[in-house]
């Protein structure tokens, strides 16, 4: 079946690419009416506010982009677009897409240092930024010396720069499409093991990541309100805006992930489909409770960009008051899109191990585990995940030959470890930089702390300064940790260091809220760790 109608979707698809500057253009042609709500208005046009149909979108795009014309961007040039957060930093970048300039996607929370090392790599890109980013993280940053010239977004003044919002008369063009097999999009990795790499795609290759995307997606057409609450850079919004606007689903875009925030907005629209990333899940937890019964509404849960905690899904799943609803989980990475999927009901998700991801997606990938010397291992056996299928990126700008480390004879290593189960079903171990010798595996131990200590937000093991594992936690609220509670816990896991009870907002964490371990690592090993929350 699933095959069945993935080839019905290729047959209905006029081309086999995915082209970000077409995206509002194509949705408002079959559903210009389909309803958009902000949490915020755009920083770039707020006279806008906060309603929109996809067909007022689609003119915001098209504006912008005779804007950026206007100012000088023209077909295939770079322009990396580094912001304070916001849904126009998607809007700005589906714009430059427009042009046939190839949008670059640098995340907001990345430091100044890092940026500039990845405009270096980019050789003089155009780059939109705004005042708050340039009088903050970029100052002292030689911006200047490192990009074409700097457009400002937002609507505040800086340096004599021009703005993009005070750009007026602009005629409007055609869209501008490149090759499919071109760069049209380039993303960064998440930064958890160092220096981000930045990563180019061609519309052929989201294309074999959209469409089992939209496939998984096809009971949802339609019907359900789908509120979306992620990173505006990452790969992951762009392609689920392509799935959700491909069927016309009324749209929340959200920035603000805070429960607080969270629900009344939810309470006020009633989504029947929520994506967030999965720390942001474990935060909304605490809506399952909340006045309004905020996630009654939500029929399906969609969790992807890592693996979720077992005690999250079933208190999501409580929460709901629809009929079976589902959580679906996918399992990808940045530089291949999604490997696996799996689904999981109130009942189901009681018996996941946390560890289990589902299967490998058939008919798009392919997944194999190979030991030390690259031999393909015995099923059920542990080692190294690689991947062979159309979705992987074209290179990391910069660095070919470490792209080229990555890939042989066509296999992809995933850097992740883990074993296959019968029918393909993938089961991750750890991060291959992440090992501890002590410990089997620290996802699996994190799951089990998660599960036994509802109090806690976060659970991290990593490694010590002496090669120990190391316990960092994060409390609801950041109230106290009870050392009982803990120790009874912990009494039957690997031996742990005691554990360091560390404020929630200071965990160093990429712009998809996945936690840096090494920078953990780094902190510990220069007794630079935060103090525990106030009151402990």
């Amino acid at each position: 079946m699933f095959l069945t109608k993935a080839s019905t979707l290729l047959r209905k698809l006029p081309e086999q690419a995915f082209y970000p500057g077409l995206l509002w253009e194509r949705a408002a042609a079959k559903f210009p009416a389909a309803p958009v709500t902000l949490d915020q208005p755009l920083a770039t046009l707020p006279e806008l506010g906060t309603d929109f149909s996809y067909a007022s979108l689609a003119d915001v795009v098209d504006d912008l982009a005779a804007r950026l014309h206007r100012l000088g961007v023209r077909p295939t040039d770079r322009v990396a677009v580094h912001k304070s957060d916001n849904f126009d930093i998607s809007l700005l970048a589906c714009a430059v897409a427009r042009v046939g300039a190839v949008p670059v996607m640098v995340s907001a929370a990345l430091p100044g240092e890092i940026v500039a090392e990845l405009l270096g790599r980019l050789e003089q890109p155009w780059l939109i930024t705004d005042a708050a980013k340039l009088a903050g993280p970029l100052d002292g940053v030689p911006v200047g010396e490192l990009t074409r010239e700097t457009l400002l977004a937002g609507t505040a003044s800086f340096g004599g720069l021009r703005l993009i919002a005070e750009v007026t008369g602009a005629p409007r063009r055609p869209s501008v499409q490149l090759h499919a097999d071109q760069p049209v999009l380039i993303t960064h990795s998440s930064g958890t093991t160092g220096v981000s790499k930045l990563m180019v795609h061609n519309a052929r290759a989201l294309f074999h990541r959209l469409l089992p995307q939209q496939i998984i997606a096809w009971p949802v057409r339609r019907k359900e309100t789908v509120a979306l609450c992620m990173s505006f850079v990452h790969s992951r919004f762009f392609h689920s805006l392509g799935v959700f606007l491909n069927y016309g689903n009324p749209l929340l875009v959200l920035n603000n992930p805070d429960p607080d925030a969270i629900a009344p907005i939810f309470v006020r629209h009633r989504p029947g489909l929520v994506e967030t990333h999965p720390n942001n899940f474990v935060q909304w937890e605490d809506l399952a409770q909340a006045p309004g019964s905020p996630l009654s509404s939500v029929r399906y849960y969609s969790s992807t960009f890592d693996a979720i905690h077992p005690r999250t899904i079933q208190r999501l799943l409580a929460a709901s008051h629809r009929r079976r609803p589902l959580l679906v989980q996918l399992y990808g990475q940045s530089e291949t899109g999604p490997i696996s999927g799996a689904w999981y009901t109130a009942k189901s998700a009681a018996k996941n191990d946390g560890r289990d991801v589902g299967h490998v997606l058939p008919g798009f990938i392919k997944v194999r585990v190979v030991d030390e010397s690259g031999r393909e291992v015995a099923k059920g056996q542990p080692g190294h995940l690689e991947l062979r299928g159309r979705s992987t990126i074209m290179t990391y700008l910069g660095e070919h030959d470490r792209y080229l480390r990555n890939r042989t004879d066509g296999w992809w290593r995933l850097g992740d470890m883990g074993h296959l189960g019968r029918f393909g079903k993938l089961h991750l171990l750890d991060r291959e930089i992440d090992r501890i010798e002590d410990v089997d595996s620290n996802l699996e131990v994190e799951d089990v702390l998660m599960s036994r200590l509802e109090e806690l937000l976060e659970a991290v093991i990593v490694i010590g300064p002496d090669g120990e594992a190391v316990p960092v936690v994060c409390t609801r609220r950041d109230a106290p940790l009870d050392p009982e509670r803990w120790a009874r816990a912990t009494a039957d896991l690997p031996q742990l260091a005691a554990p360091l009870h560390w404020p929630f907002a200071q965990v160093p964490r990429t712009s998809t809220w996945k936690v840096r371990r090494v920078e953990i690592t780094r902190l510990l090993r220069e007794n630079a760790a935060p103090a525990a929350p106030t009151g402990n």
